[in-house]
């Protein structure tokens, strides 16, 4: 009789106490639960074995990558109809599938076992980062997580981000609801940047985190700045000097791989800090934040564009999501907007400005999902199977948690404001977008 679905659906609303609110299909053809939407669907009991094993979001990721489980239909509705479960109630639902001592409990681990199969736990899928050397955010570590997230191919990249090249929120100057491209809107967001630092002819700037080389190029394009860009992946230094080169600003830009702490040839005029935050982590961000000031001149403009998270109730009990840190960024962390502006203050910014900008993310994301699936056999064919299926896992769910306001992204513009007062900034907000 093949009713392996409705054993793990009764078995998964005895364990969470409410129903589930996706159809599930098994590999034994079974299916339960409501019917009219997409289908989550278990192609191996494998997938049991790893949640046998890893509990949680770990298990239920390394299931995903190694393509066990599955959708069929909507990803962003399954994302958005388990938001509960795997967000506002996950640490809640791990510990209770961790527990050894409640009867109820070891009677449902029975039963999971009982469907998954005798057979050992699976070993993770290749695209997990597993082995990390170092002390956490050592130049050392650092170097090998940037190389995890970066190098798995230009080529990649190009297909997801498009010809703007810009791993970074966009910006949709009218909603992204009056059919401009994604390369408009990064080319907007761009700008938006270059004015918020108002960069002139001649000044110098300093991109940290470079990627690309799309930021460096589009300042010394349109406002001939004099730019040096650095990064830590040497597949994006290698493509940005190739763009560099191209575009004839040799003359004017200039990549090298190279950790921020190394870079010691300040004043520059003007720091753009586009998604870099995020990889610095906690530990570091006040002294990174001390070494962007000083390298600044007095009255030097620093942008600094980072996604953020909610503030938790007990500060000292944040984790970093599992599977991001296992498959997408290692070691990234993310921090509440107002501890990044407390860090900034603390440094020695005067901070003139915050913009938040949330849902220009959600809308970049599912345009980057929406290239990524209109192409799939080919990112396939540049990456791996396993490694299409992160970065479309990850892209769909951090969409949804933009949308939902669990994370969200604030572009900050802080000034090393001189003795004597006087910042530089307009007496009227915002003019940049003027």
């Amino acid at each position: 009789m093949a009713d392996a679905a409705l054993r793990l659906t009764t078995l998964a609303e005895d364990l969470l106490g409410s129903p589930l609110p996706v159809r599930l299909r098994a590999w034994d053809g079974s299916e339960a639960g409501p019917t009219g939407g997409p289908v989550l669907v278990v192609r191996q009991r494998r997938a049991l074995r790893r949640l046998l094993w890893k509990p949680g979001e770990l298990g239920i990721a390394r299931a995903w990558v190694a393509g066990e489980i599955d959708v069929e239909g909507d990803l962003y509705q399954v994302l958005d109809r388990l938001a509960g479960l795997l967000w506002e109630r996950a640490g809640e639902t791990r510990s209770a599938l961790e527990s050894v001592r409640d009867p109820r409990l070891r009677a449902a681990a029975a039963a999971l076992l009982k469907l998954a199969g005798p057979l050992p736990p699976p070993a993770p899928p290749a695209e997990e980062m597993r082995r990390r050397t170092g002390s956490r955010h050592s130049k050392h570590r650092d170097k090998q997580a940037i190389s995890h997230h970066y190098d798995v191919g230009n080529d990649f990249y190009e297909l997801v981000l498009g010809p703007s090249m810009v791993y970074s929120c966009a910006y949709w100057t009218n909603g992204g609801n009056d059919g401009g491209t994604l390369e408009e809107a990064q080319r907007d967001k761009l700008d938006l940047i270059a004015r918020k630092l108002n960069l002139k002819e001649g000044e110098r700037l300093l991109d940290v985190g470079c990627g690309w080389g799309s930021m460096a190029i589009h300042a010394a394009r349109e406002y001939g700045a004099q730019v040096v860009g650095i990064t830590l992946s040497r597949e994006q230094a290698a493509y940005a000097r190739k763009r560099i080169a191209e575009e004839g600003l040799t003359d004017r830009i200039e990549i090298r791989v190279q950790d921020y702490r190394d870079v010691k040839d300040g004043p520059y005029d003007a720091i753009s800090s586009i998604g870099m935050a995020e990889h610095v982590g906690q530990v570091r961000y006040r002294e990174y934040a001390g070494i962007l000031h000083a390298l600044l001149k007095p009255g030097g403009r620093l942008l600094n564009h980072q996604i953020s998270r909610r503030p938790e109730p007990d500060e000292a009990a944040y984790e970093v999501d599992p599977f991001i840190d296992a498959y997408v960024f290692p070691d990234g962390e993310l921090a509440p907007m107002g501890r990044t502006l407390a860090t900034l203050e603390d440094a020695g910014f005067e901070v003139r400005d915050v913009e938040a900008i949330r849902e220009h993310y959600a809308l970049t994301l599912r345009r980057w999902v929406a290239n990524l699936e209109s192409d799939w056999a080919r990112a396939v064919r540049h990456t791996s199977p396993g490694r299409a299926r992160i970065w479309r896992l990850y892209m769909a769910a951090s969409a949804v948690s933009f949308e939902r306001n669990r994370i969200g992204v604030n572009q900050f513009l802080a000034v090393r404001t001189p003795e004597s007062g006087t910042s530089g900034v307009a007496l009227r907000p915002r003019v940049w977008n003027e």
